[in-house]
């Protein structure tokens, strides 16, 4: 699918395919529990930066996660510090994928290393080649459990550590205000239960 083809509701709606088909181990209680530990860490505040993974590993799946989302004539997840979400979701709120995830990440990274032995990791690497391998891998559950975080960090709040200056919410044609007031936007302009006397 060519994302610069997608409209904006073709976009969610494959990020909420994504999100419903991803095999996470986490239920209501832990979503629940994981978003007020993302809170709590949002709080922290302070410069995103890598706690959990290696410097290695982090070229990799921010190389991985650029082929995610990649940047063409908008920012992609590379400018959007997906992999600083990345970081900070397996340290926190959801760390219980991180060791199935680091696990993941080596088996990765020696497969990758046994089909192209000269290389020295897969962030090294040009852009036809990495494409390439990751379309040998994209039912992995390494490769689904980063599609899903990398989509995360491109649109969750800034504050977790991806979706720097709102870059993936511009992406999608939102914009961040407290309060809204209707029309909210052009799918719901014409619709006759709003009007603009009552929403004074």
């Amino acid at each position: 699918m060519d994302s610069a083809n997608l409209s904006r509701r073709s976009l969610l709606q494959a990020i909420a395919a994504v999100i419903a088909s991803a095999a996470t181990p986490i239920g209501w209680t832990e979503a629940a529990a994981a978003m007020e530990q993302a809170h709590a860490a949002s709080l922290e505040g302070g410069d995103a930066t890598i706690s959990f993974l290696t410097t290695a590993e982090a070229l990799d799946v921010e190389a991985v996660a650029a082929q995610i989302v990649p940047t063409d004539e908008f920012p992609g997840a590379r400018e959007a510090g997906a992999v600083y979400f990345i970081d900070r979701a397996l340290a926190t709120f959801f760390s219980q994928l991180a060791g199935d995830y680091r696990a993941q990440l080596a088996s990765f990274q020696a497969s990758y290393r046994e089909r192209y032995p000269a290389a020295a990791s897969f962030a090294s690497v040009k852009s036809e080649q990495q494409i390439e391998h990751l379309r040998s891998i994209d039912e992995t559950p390494f490769f689904n459990t980063t599609r899903l975080l990398t989509l995360l960090g491109m649109f969750s709040l800034p504050a977790y550590g991806g979706n720097r200056g709102g870059i993936g919410w511009k992406l999608i044609g939102f914009e961040d205000r407290h309060v809204f007031h209707p029309p909210f936007g052009y799918y719901d302009r014409d619709y006759p239960g709003f009007s603009l006397d009552k929403a004074k």
